[in-house]
C-alpha cells in the first residue's frame, strides 16, 4: 500500500511563479519516491496582508464574514498556480479549496476550529494517482459559510489533514532549515534542533516561536502524527523531528528561548473580593472568543476588600477585550481597566527543566544583570514565562540565549520574510 506524506508551503514558498516552480519540483519528487501527496499551500507572499489592507480602505471595521470570504480567496490563486506547474512536468495534479473537500469548522469567523474533514474526494483522486493541492488557512460550516482559521491556520490545515489520512508523516516547508533554539536574526549563532518534543513545540508555539502555529502542533501530538520542519530552499537537510518526549534523549534542561511581542497586558483594579468575581470576568471572555494568556490575581487588600486582576491576551483582541470589559465594569463593580500593550512575553522551554532546581533562578538573575524588569511570571513543568518591557525582548533573549549555553559555531541562513520580532 502507498504511503501517503502530507506536504505544507508558506506564503513565502510561492511568493512567484520561479518560487512555485521549485515547490513543484519538490512534490514531484516526493511522488517519485512512490507516495501519494497531498499538497497544502498558503496564500502568495502578501497576499493576505494586500487584501486586508484593501478591506480597511473601504471599511474601518469590516464584518468577521465578509474578511473571510474575501482572505480565502488568496489561497485560491497559490492551488491553481500550483497544479498548473505540476502539470506541466507532466504529472496529474488537481487542486481544491476546502468546500470542494469538506473541510468542515465551527460555526466561528476568523479563528474557526476544524471539527471533520471528509477524506472521499480525497481518496478517490490519490487513488487515481493524481497529486493534490489543497487550499489551507480555511474551511466551512456544516451550513455553507466560509471560515478561515486564524493566524497560521494552513500549518493547522496541513497536520489535520494528515490526521484524516492517517498519514506517513506531515512536512511543514518554511523559510528556515528548521527548529531553532531561538529567532535566528536575534541571536545569529542559535543552533537547529535535530529533534524536538510536542510537548516543547507547543511551548514554545505559545511563548512566540513563528515556526509552527500552536493548534497545528497540537493536532499534532493529538492524533500522534509525525512532523517535521524543513526548508523549501535547501531540501536536502531533513530538518527538524518533532515527536513524543518518551522517544527523546534529552542532555540540556533548555531546548529553547522565545520572545512573544504580540501581547497586552489589562489590570482590571478594585475588583471586590468575593467568590464568583474571576468566573464572572473571564467566562464573558471566553463567550467573545478571547484568549487568556498569563493571569494574576494581587492579594486583597484589608481596607477596601478588593484585588487587582492582570492578565494578558494578544493585541489583536484589545479593542474587543476593552468593549467587553466596559460593558462587564458595572456588573463587577470594579475601579479603572489599565491596558499596556508596550510589553513582551519572554520564555525558556526544555523538557529536561522537570525536576533540575536552579532553571528559575538562573533566568530570574539572568534577567536582573541586565536591568530588565519583570512585571508578570508564569511557570509550567516544561516551561518559564516573563512578562517585560518590549525594547527588553532582544536583550532578554540574547542574555537567556548565551546563559544556558545554547549557541552553535555556524550562523543561521534565513530565507524570506518571517514575522517581526
Amino acid at each position: 500500500m502507498r504511503k501517503i506524506i502530507v506536504q505544507k508551503f508558506g506564503g513565502t514558498s510561492v511568493a512567484d511563479t520561479e518560487k512555485i516552480k521549485n515547490v513543484a519540483k519538490i512534490v514531484i519528487n516526493e511522488k517519485n519516491n512512490g507516495n501519494d501527496v497531498v499538497v497544502v499551500v498558503s496564500a502568495m507572499g502578501h497576499t493576505t496582508d494586500y487584501l486586508v489592507k484593501m478591506a480597511k480602505d473601504l471599511n474601518n471595521n469590516p464584518s468577521n464574514r465578509e474578511m473571510d470570504m474575501l482572505l480565502s480567496t488568496g489561497e485560491g490563486v497559490s492551488i491553481a498556480l500550483l497544479a498548473m506547474a505540476i502539470q506541466a512536468q507532466g504529472y496529474d495534479a488537481v487542486s481544491f479549496n476546502a468546500m470542494q473537500i469538506g473541510i468542515v469548522t465551527e460555526n466561528v469567523h476568523s479563528k474557526a476550529r476544524i471539527i471533520d474533514i471528509k477524506t472521499d474526494k480525497l481518496r478517490k483522486n490519490l487513488n487515481e494517482g493524481k497529486i493534490i493541492v489543497v487550499a489551507g488557512f480555511q474551511g466551512v460550516t456544516e451550513d455553507g459559510e466560509i471560515t478561515t482559521l486564524g493566524r497560521g491556520g494552513s500549518d493547522t490545515s496541513a497536520v489535520a489533514l494528515a490526521a484524516a489520512l492517517n498519514a506517513e508523516r506531515c512536512d511543514i516547508y518554511t523559510d528556515v532549515e528548521g527548529v531553532y533554539t531561538t529567532d535566528p536574526r536575534v541571536v545569529p549563532t542559535a543552533s537547529r534542533l535535530d529533534e524536538i518534543s510536542y510537548e516543547e513545540m507547543l511551548e514554545l508555539a505559545h511563548a512566540g516561536a513563528n515556526v509552527l502555529h500552536p493548534r497545528s502542533v497540537e493536532t499534532a501530538k493529538q492524533f500522534n502524527v509525525p512532523l517535521r520542519v524543513r526548508s523549501s530552499f535547501k531540501t536536502d537537510n531533513l530538518g527538524t523531528l518533532i515527536l513524543g518526549v518518551d522517544k527523546m534523549e534529552i542532555y540540556k534542561p533548555v531546548a529553547g528561548v522565545a520572545a512573544d511581542l504580540s501581547q497586552a497586558r489589562f489590570v482590571v483594579c478594585d475588583v471586590p473580593d468575593v467568590p464568583g468575581q474571576a468566573a464572572k470576568l473571564f467566562s464573558n471572555l471566553a463567550k467573545q472568543n478571547i484568549s487568556v494568556d498569563m493571569i494574576i490575581q494581587s492579594y486583597a487588600r484589608k481596607v477596601s476588600n478588593t484585588n487587582d486582576i492582570a492578565f494578558t491576551i494578544d493585541s489583536s483582541d484589545i479593542d474587543k477585550t476593552l468593549e467587553t470589559l466596559n460593558a462587564l465594569k458595572p456588573e463587577l463593580k470594579c475601579g479603572e481597566i489599565q491596558v499596556n500593550s508596550e510589553i513582551a512575553k519572554v520564555s525558556i522551554v526544555g523538557a529536561g527543566m522537570i525536576d533540575r532546581p536552579g532553571i528559575a533562578s538562573t533566568m530570574f538573575e539572568t534577567l536582573a544583570e541586565q536591568g530588565i524588569n519583570i512585571k508578570m511570571i508564569s511557570t509550567s513543568e516544561i516551561k518559564i514565562s516573563c512578562l517585560v518591557d518590549k525594547t527588553d525582548a532582544q536583550k532578554a533573549v540574547k542574555a537567556l540565549h548565551d546563559v544556558f549555553d545554547l549557541s552553535c559555531d555556524e550562523v543561521a541562513e534565513v530565507k524570506g520574510d518571517l514575522p517581526d520580532v
